[in-house]
């Protein structure tokens, strides 16, 4: 009898663990760093679309004179629903969003990006879509994250280097991940309960909306069974296997490019809105710290030899006059090699826990995110 009680116990133990460590395990914020400029980027195209017809859509002289008055809805337009107050609310959301892309008091830019994006879409929600939707939700995961953690002019300012990063608790990226299987599996179900979709004819059908269409389709494509079978069900089957194989690691890289085609297509065909870009960005959440990294490095480099190149050419030897004094004799090219090497070194070479890491940087087990990370000790 107390056998199966130990095991009982040992494996509710086992459960507990691997609750934590899918959860709060730690490693190196460079994947989170990459979303927050991805999504700020985002967020500046969003803002400036809907800066179109501004006033049309949203003011009280527009097509929806008063915001809806659902239980529980709220947004700054609310409060303040005159002209002033909308343009002055489409700057701010564009300019922290500029602010969220390069990291500069990233908890206030962020938390601003999200309650202007609820404010508007709060304030007409008739002309978004799922697409604004998950915008919505991913400002605010980035905005209760610390996204700020890595490549950003918050670790510039308190660890001396834009390229650095810190230890932070994965759940930011599980939320993103998880979401993605959410997305997915409820689509597929979704789909399942029309008609069009059973019977294999919805991606013909949608081919067939002209008005919706970005690229004409041909007859051959739209018309034909076959095709339209084939394309309709090979659609359930990409987001099906996005939203469930994505876990897997031997399987994850396969689902994700198929869902990349899947959402390409999508994007250069129709008129969707949105909603592609947001996955892609989602998509990021699967990175492998060690990748992020490896991108950030190369971005790196490359805007070293960028600045190198220009201090190049505008050290001019021939410009050197007799009786010039050295003090102020330009930069030879071995200085100049010298100084971004030396740069270089140590944008590479910061170390944890101040926020750093270096190149060699052991790496970790593989886990639900592509490697977790083994934790390392933090510095009061």
């Amino acid at each position: 009898m107390i056998a199966p009680v130990a095991m009982l116990r040992e494996s509710g133990r086992s459960v507990v663990q691997g609750w934590r460590t899918f959860w709060f395990s730690t490693e190196p914020a460079y994947t989170l760093g990459i979303i927050r400029i991805a999504f700020g980027a985002l967020a500046f195209l969003w803002s400036l679309e809907l800066g179109m017809d501004l006033y049309d859509k949203f003011s009280v002289n527009g097509i929806v004179p008063q915001p809806p008055t659902y239980q529980f809805l709220w947004g700054v337009f609310y409060r303040w629903p005159g002209d002033t107050a909308l343009l002055a609310g489409w700057i701010v959301l564009m300019v922290a969003s500029l602010v969220m892309i390069v990291g500069w008091h990233t908890k206030l830019a962020t938390f601003l990006v999200f309650v202007m994006i609820m404010s508007f879409e709060r304030r007409n929600p008739w002309i978004f879509n799922s697409g604004d939707g998950l915008i919505r939700i991913l400002s605010l995961y980035l905005a209760l994250s610390p996204c700020g953690a890595a490549l950003s002019l918050d670790q510039r300012r308190r660890f001396g280097s834009f390229w650095s990063a810190q230890d932070i608790k994965v759940w930011p990226l599980r939320l993103m991940q998880v979401q993605i299987s959410i997305i997915y599996i409820t689509t597929v179900i979704a789909k399942l309960h029309g008609d069009t979709w059973q019977n294999g004819s919805a991606v013909s059908y949608t081919l067939r909306l002209d008005d919706m269409l970005l690229l004409p389709s041909p007859a051959w494509m739209s018309t034909s069974p076959l095709i339209g079978n084939a394309m309709t069900w090979g659609t359930l089957l990409v987001e099906f296997s996005v939203g469930v194989f994505v876990w897997n690691k031997r399987w994850r890289t396969k689902v994700l490019l198929a869902g990349v085609f899947l959402h390409l297509t999508i994007l250069l065909t129709m008129v969707v809105g949105f909603f592609s870009l947001a996955v892609f960005v989602l998509y990021m959440s699967f990175m492998p710290w060690e990748r992020s990294k490896a991108i950030a490095d190369g971005v790196h480099r490359r805007l070293g030899s960028v600045a190198q190149a220009v201090l190049r050419r505008r050290v001019d030897p021939d410009s050197l006059k007799p009786g010039l004094d050295a003090s102020v004799v330009p930069a030879t090219d071995t200085d100049v090699e010298g100084t971004m090497a030396s740069t270089a070194v140590e944008g590479r070479n910061n170390a944890s826990p101040g926020g750093r890491h270096a190149v060699n940087d052991a790496a970790s087990p593989d886990g639900a995110n592509g490697n977790d990370a083994v934790p390392v000790p933090q510095r009061d």
